[in-house]
């Protein structure tokens, strides 16, 4: 199972994710951030209120991306 073992925020929506299997990838969640749960994340005070939990990335509202998605559209660092 593909987990998050490592995130760190470089700005304007990118995140440098490490994943279970070693690969490292800048994901820019800006274009994903719509709708209901994931709007609000729009607002920076609230998009870098993120936890590491188990599996992903998780914010305060609860919202959260599926690992395998952050590796589908992150970027190869």
């Amino acid at each position: 199972m593909l987990r998050v073992k490592d995130v760190d925020y470089q700005g304007n929506y990118k995140l440098a994710l490490t994943f279970s299997d070693g690969v490292h990838k800048v994901v820019d969640l800006e274009p994903h951030l719509k709708g209901e749960v994931f709007g609000p994340l729009r607002d920076k005070e609230q998009f870098i209120q993120y936890a590491l939990t188990p599996v992903t990335i998780e914010w305060a509202n609860g919202a959260d991306f599926a690992p395998e998605y952050l590796y589908e559209i992150g970027t190869p660092v």
